[in-house]
């Protein structure tokens, strides 16, 4: 058995992404994949048993990094305000670092197959406790984590994506949206 290259792997992962958002997921086939990685395709094979469990494992894992990007930075000691102002700010930021990978995990997310995912994710239950030890400490308001997180995150993505404004108008309204979400979820 051949050994497993992380440089590899990683091209695998990029070229993934790349043909996903190019092609879709019906137009992109093992051989474009390893094409595109400067690989084998035997080599893909090495790392991912076929193309449907790959991008299972790929959106794992990047779904995960956006969790843990969110995670580090912060804390249980902030008030409402920071948290609210962190959060944002920071998805703002990552999708904006990370374009390619967020826009892979978007289309991702509401694909029914992936549902019984939802439970393999542990970035999603710290961020549940994160939010639960604050709502119990009276730092945000006693809102479900499932609403918390939409009214936090779905406007962020809406001003991300939104290509017929600048991106000076995007920091307006994300100031905006920061002063919104504070007055509605902090305590």
């Amino acid at each position: 058995m051949r050994k497993k290259d992380d440089k590899k792997q990683e091209s695998i992962k990029k070229a993934v992404i790349k043909l996903i958002l190019e092609e879709g997921f019906h137009g992109t086939s093992i051989s474009k994949i390893a094409k595109e990685a400067e690989v084998s395709p035997a080599t893909v094979y090495i790392y991912y048993e076929n193309k449907d469990i790959m991008f299972h494992k790929i959106y794992l894992e990047y779904s995960e990094e956006i969790l843990n990007h969110l995670l580090s930075k912060v804390s249980e000691h902030m008030t409402g305000q920071e948290l609210i102002e962190t959060l944002i700010k920071a998805y703002y930021n990552y999708i904006i670092d990370n374009k390619e990978i967020f826009l892979f995990v978007e289309q991702f997310s509401s694909c029914p197959a992936l549902i019984s995912s939802c439970k393999e994710r542990k970035g999603i239950k710290k961020f549940d406790a994160l939010l639960e030890n604050m709502k119990k400490d009276k730092i945000i308001k006693n809102y479900s984590n499932n609403t918390i997180i939409s009214l936090i995150f779905s406007p962020v993505k809406s001003i991300c994506m939104n290509h017929c404004i600048t991106n000076e108008e995007k920091l307006v309204l994300l100031k905006e949206l920061i002063q919104i979400m504070q007055k509605a979820l902090a305590i």
